[in-house]
C-alpha cells in the first residue's frame, strides 16, 4: 500500500511530466529521460523550498513571541538569524534525503556539504536578492512589495544549480 506522500508525489510527477512534454512538443524537442529527471529534481527542490519557507516563518514568529516580554529593539534581527540558520539546516536535511540523494559509492562530506549549503542560501537569499531588489526598486520603479516575488524567478533556479552543481556535488 502506498503512503499518502508517495501517492501525492506520483500525481505531482505525472502532472509535471505532462506539462513538460507539452512544452517540449511546442519547441519541437525530444523529451529525454535526463530532462525528465532534472525537471522532477527541480520540482522536488521547489517542494522542499515551500516547506523551508513555512518552517522559516514559524521559527521567526516563535522567536519574536519569545522575545516579546523583553521588549528588545533587535528582536526581528534575532528572529531572522535563528530562522535562517534552522531553516537552511531543515532544507539541507530534506534536500539530502529527497532531492540530491547520495548514490551508492558516492563520497560526500556532510559537513562540507552543509557549509556549502549555507553559503549557497546566503548568497541567493541575502546577496543576490538585495542586488536584484535594488535594481527592481531603484532602476525600474517596481514596488518593494513586488520585488521579492520577482526575485524568486531568478534566485530559486540559481539556488538550485548552486546546490546541485556545487554544494551537493560528490567529491
Amino acid at each position: 500500500m502506498k503512503t499518502i506522500s508517495t501517492f501525492l508525489w506520483s500525481i505531482i510527477e505525472k502532472i509535471a511530466i505532462f506539462c513538460l512534454s507539452i512544452l517540449f512538443k511546442i519547441i519541437h524537442k525530444d523529451l529525454t529521460e535526463e530532462a525528465k529527471d532534472g525537471f522532477l529534481q527541480f520540482i522536488k527542490f521547489g517542494l522542499v523550498g515551500v516547506t523551508n519557507t513555512v518552517i522559516s516563518y514559524l521559527i521567526n514568529v516563535v522567536v519574536l513571541l519569545l522575545l516579546k516580554p523583553y521588549e528588545v529593539s533587535w528582536d526581528f534581527v534575532a528572529a531572522n538569524i535563528i530562522a535562517f540558520i534552522l531553516s537552511v539546516l531543515w532544507s539541507f536535511m530534506l534536500n539530502s534525503i529527497f532531492v540530491f540523494k547520495k548514490e551508492e559509492g558516492e563520497k560526500r562530506n556532510p559537513w562540507k556539504t552543509l557549509l556549502k549549503t549555507y553559503i549557497a542560501y546566503g548568497f541567493t537569499g541575502i546577496v543576490l536578492n538585495n542586488i536584484l531588489s535594488f535594481i527592481w526598486i531603484n532602476l525600474f520603479g517596481i514596488s518593494k512589495y513586488i520585488a521579492p516575488l520577482i526575485n524568486l524567478i531568478i534566485s530559486i533556479p540559481v539556488n538550485f544549480f548552486m546546490n546541485k552543481l556545487w554544494a551537493f556535488k560528490s567529491e
